[in-house]
């Protein structure tokens, strides 16, 4: 079924390939939109690009772009956090059943469940239950492949992060939906292991960049590339293909991780049907419109027709889980958030103590100066970013958080 579209054209100075942008109502940067006019003017970019309604700056490619590519790769599109995405279940549990201390709850999943970068972040002793998910999966087995070829690709991280969060604007999530219902949800990817498989194949591509005889101008080194039949393309192809399945493996084994909190903590409950685990930073290999394309995803979901997805907001305001309609036009895809309106140095600079706190007031987080580049004023409006994609998904429910994590 064709759904009747709702971007615009975007100017792309330099380039045939169009640029469709769902941009309607939300802030579109200048620098975002010259880099996105870059990622245009390559000619194996097409047939064109979409931009998602949480677009901003980004290393290499905009966040919030959908960009398909004939023949070729780029590993800075894709970036170093591959796979990160979105993990979300339903329970049977009620807002009634949650705790009045709402900190002693969120302080036993932080206990159980590593947050922050560094080593602090790490399993001191890797947990039975994750040892044995890892040897179940192949993992060990796909990594150790990878390393007898590229053996600067070192997995003495794997199975110390596993299970863990990470830093930034990753974070797991106790919510409320509509009915009262209690959701968990989180986010992260492939942690250490996966920011040195895309550090090492983005600077892999740009020595092959220094041998090339191109053809045209390629106006930024991180959009370097490796060409399809190239050796590396298929290194590169099995290398992140293993970390995106290390980061879904990842989320699954920090949400059994919070589930055992919660049974422990809370009354009886069991697991709904309705759970989603969808990537956000990936690139796959997919058919449009008769085309064979690889995909690259930079802060973008999945949204083909029918496809559960989720859309977080920022600390402090709501997130969706979403059904998508299909819309060919943004390559079956929808937003990943809210998406950045200040750099983490100028929310640092503009946001007050006093105001994060205020706009996290009804939430039981951080309020300290740690994660002031990650309070809701640094983000766009999550209602502006959902009204621009009304013909690419339809909202199923509407989450509030009443716990946040954040590494």
């Amino acid at each position: 079924m064709d759904i009747p579209s709702n971007y615009d054209l975007l100017h792309a100075e330099g380039s045939t390939t169009p640029i469709k942008g769902w941009v309607r109502g939300v802030p579109l940067e200048d620098q975002a939109h010259r880099q996105l006019q870059n990622i245009a003017a390559l000619p194996f970019v097409g047939p064109w690009v979409a931009v998602m309604p949480d677009v901003h700056l980004g290393k290499g490619a905009t966040v919030g772009s959908v960009v398909p590519t004939r023949g070729a790769i780029i590993p800075a599109a894709v970036g170093v956090d591959i796979g990160c995405g979105m993990a979300a279940v339903r329970t049977t549990l009620r807002a009634s059943d949650l705790p009045d201390n709402l900190a002693q709850l969120r302080g036993s999943i932080e206990r159980s469940v590593p947050v922050g970068n560094g080593p602090g972040g790490n399993h001191r002793r890797v947990p039975d239950s994750i040892g044995t998910r890892l040897a179940q999966s192949g993992l060990a087995e796909r990594l150790e492949a990878i390393r007898c070829k590229h053996p600067r690709i070192r997995p003495d991280k794997v199975d110390a992060q596993a299970g863990t969060l990470g830093g930034g604007n990753h974070f797991i999530e106790i919510c409320l939906d509509e009915s009262d219902a209690v959701w968990v949800m989180l986010h992260s990817g492939s942690r250490g292991t996966g920011n040195l498989v895309g550090t090492y194949f983005i600077e892999q591509a740009r020595r092959q960049l220094e041998k090339r005889v191109l053809g045209f101008h390629l106006p930024d080194k991180d959009l370097a590339f490796f060409i399809e039949g190239e050796p590396m393309f298929a290194d590169y192809v099995e290398a992140v293909s293993w970390a995106q399945d290390y980061a879904r493996t990842n989320r699954e084994a920090m949400m059994a991780r919070v589930l055992h909190e919660m049974h422990h903590r809370l009354p009886k409950f069991r697991l709904d049907r309705l759970a989603v685990n969808c990537h956000h930073n990936y690139v796959q290999r997919e058919q449009h419109g008769g085309e064979s394309l690889l995909v690259t995803r930079k802060g973008a979901v999945s949204a083909r027709d029918g496809e559960l997805g989720i859309i977080p907001g920022s600390m402090g305001t709501c997130s969706y889980i979403v059904r998508g309609k299909g819309n060919a036009d943004s390559f079956h895809s929808c937003s990943h958030g809210a998406g950045r309106v200040m750099s983490r140095t100028a929310a640092r600079q503009a946001i007050t103590l006093k105001q994060h706190r205020e706009a996290t007031a009804h939430v039981e987080c951080r309020k300290d100066a740690g994660v002031i580049d990650e309070s809701p004023a640094a983000y766009k409006s999550i209602d502006a970013v959902m009204a621009a994609q009304t013909d690419l998904v339809e909202v199923l429910h509407t989450l509030r958080q009443v716990v946040c994590i954040k590494g």
